[in-house]
């Protein structure tokens, strides 16, 4: 087989099954390792396919440049949201300094909350609001408010955030994907979202999964830096340990 019409053949199997693993490509190309692993390469970097971990899944992606206000947000995947929130909102503790991001999965998450022994620090005023009427000690940085996403933002915000150091962090994401990693539509809100990450000792994505698809100018994270809750896997990231399925809620 030559080599242009192997490459063509991987993106067809990628494709029909949404990822497929090294070793059944040897096996059905009658292919090296070698070979099949430079293929794989070439191919990722072309952008036709995803190169993961012991083999490909597909690149079937909607790039998004823009936010949608919070309101615009909050009815969308109503559901699925609330199943995570539920799920993540569990594993807050009493001795935890948790580190909660603006977002309209993270405004669930606050509702969901019962433990009130912990610190929460949060960017979204609206988060700090809806903490504090549980009873709960909440810190907010320093930083400019975001119109869009009502959240703090700039070079205050991540110098303040510099500062902390959080045992357990919920942050919100408009795409995941593994090659391009958690993405949002803006700088400003990514060096925040990333800086609270790395501060954080678990940190957590709380992503529906219609935002595995999705990919937005800018990341703020590796896809294996953060522990996945969602409401359903697809396929093609059925071999990635870092995802957690949250139960729905019944109706």
């Amino acid at each position: 087989m030559l080599a242009e019409e192997r490459l063509e053949r991987i993106v067809e199997l990628v494709n029909e099954h949404g990822s497929i693993s090294a070793a059944e490509l040897m096996e059905r190309l009658d292919a090296s390792e070698s070979t099949i692993r430079r293929d794989l390469t070439r191919l990722a970097q072309a952008g036709r396919l995803v190169k993961v971990h012991g083999g490909a899944t597909a690149a079937r992606r909607t790039v998004v440049a823009s936010d949608q206000t919070m309101r615009e947000k909050h009815d969308i995947h109503l559901v699925e949201k609330t199943a995570i929130a539920a799920h993540a909102a569990k594993l807050v503790r009493p001795d935890d300094f948790v580190y909660i991001d603006a977002g309209s999965t993270t405004e669930l998450l606050v509702e969901y909350i019962t433990e009130t022994a912990a610190t929460y620090m949060t960017n979204s005023i609206a988060h700090a609001h809806a903490l504090l009427a549980k009873g709960c000690r909440v810190l907010v940085p320093a930083g400019e408010l975001k119109q869009v996403t009502e959240a703090l933002v700039g070079e205050q915000t991540v110098a303040t955030l510099e500062r902390y150091h959080f045992t357990l962090g919920f942050f919100g994401t408009n795409g995941a994907a593994p090659d391009a990693g958690f993405t949002t539509p803006e700088t400003g809100e990514a060096l925040v979202k990333e800086m609270a990450l790395r501060q954080t000792l678990r940190p957590y994505v709380l992503c529906d999964s219609s935002k595995f698809s999705v990919v937005s100018p800018v990341s703020f994270a590796r896809f294996e830096d953060a522990t996945v809750i969602t409401e359903a896997i697809p396929s093609e990231l059925s071999n990635f340990d870092n995802i957690t399925v949250a139960a729905t809620l019944p109706a």
